[in-house]
């Protein structure tokens, strides 16, 4: 499945869903005006593993990546991660939705329910297209959703600061 999703701001967003693929995990990537970030996760293999947690990351198929414009690219050393499904990530979400004293999200993660219905509307939109054959806005799906909070943003209009040549 490929999904191309045009946003209000003109970022655009090319996803990829390949259902069949060897090994479990992902890889995104970030292209901007300075560079390119790339992230890759595999998960352990689980099929027949007694003792494997579905969703583990494996160490070694981990990796993060800059490539900054006019500059050689390096690693970014890893965080350590949590234990358990998701590279624990599992756990992090559950302890948010049901701990009555939930940690301060320092890293702003957490998405509001504007948020929510913008993100499942992406894929009902989606869904709808490869349908219809053409594109569908998600304004036309539910036109009174107000837009989410977001964090502010440099403008179009800022020059954008470039890494010196190296």
């Amino acid at each position: 499945m490929n999904v191309l999703v045009r946003y209000n701001t003109g970022a655009t967003l090319c996803y990829s869903l390949n259902a069949f693929n060897a090994w479990e995990g992902y890889l995104i990537v970030f292209n901007g005006t300075k560079g390119r970030l790339e992230h890759k996760m595999e998960e352990k293999v689980t099929v027949g593993a007694e003792d494997a947690v579905p969703g583990a990351i494996k160490k070694e198929g981990t990796s993060i990546r800059v490539f900054p414009l006019r500059a050689p690219a390096y690693e970014v050393p890893l965080w350590p991660s949590g234990e358990g499904g998701h590279a624990g990530g599992d756990k992090v979400m559950l302890d948010d939705l049901f701990l009555p004293q939930r940690s301060m999200d320092k890293y702003l993660r957490a998405a509001d329910h504007r948020a929510g219905a913008y993100s499942i509307l992406t894929g009902i939109a989606a869904n709808h297209s490869f349908i219809a054959g053409k594109a569908v806005e998600i304004a036309d799906l539910a036109p009174r959703i107000p837009l989410p909070d977001y964090p502010s943003m440099p403008t179009h209009a800022e020059p954008v600061p470039m890494p010196p040549r190296a």
